[in-house]
């Protein structure tokens, strides 16, 4: 078990906006699991601001700013809102159970939206870029 799962989504949160989480354990799936508090927090309007503000705050921190990539953000917002509208889970843990997707094919899951290269690309870093393939469905 990942070490994000010793807080609970509170904790988590706090400790994540204080910028007191360890980078090793802030892994693709704590990203996830930060997005699935804030979407149940906030609704996907206002977590998709926050989580923005809280990553950059989080990544200038830790000295990782080069890393930050908003179209990457977004989308991986906008994939576990998705999920969540068909989740029959209250809690993150089982989410995750229930779409492993999200954790273990994340590339090929953005790949069905993506056509070019959103991980590499300094435009993709910079700004939000639609999807060319397939759009994001609610």
């Amino acid at each position: 078990m990942e070490t994000h799962f010793e807080f609970s989504d509170f904790d988590f949160e706090k400790v994540f906006n204080n910028c007191e989480l360890n980078p090793s354990d802030f892994t693709h799936e704590a990203h996830l699991r930060l997005a699935w508090i804030n979407i149940n927090k906030y609704g996907i309007e206002r977590a998709e601001k926050t989580i923005q503000c809280e990553l950059r705050n989080y990544v200038e921190f830790v000295g990782a700013k080069h890393k930050y990539n908003t179209t990457l953000t977004l989308a991986a917002i906008k994939a576990v809102y998705h999920f969540m509208l068909k989740s029959k889970s209250d809690n993150f843990k089982e989410f995750i159970i229930e779409f492993p997707r999200l954790k273990y094919n994340f590339k090929d899951l953005m790949a069905c939206h993506y056509g070019f290269d959103i991980y590499n690309s300094d435009r993709a870093k910079m700004e939000f870029l639609e999807p060319d393939l397939i759009p994001f469905d609610y």
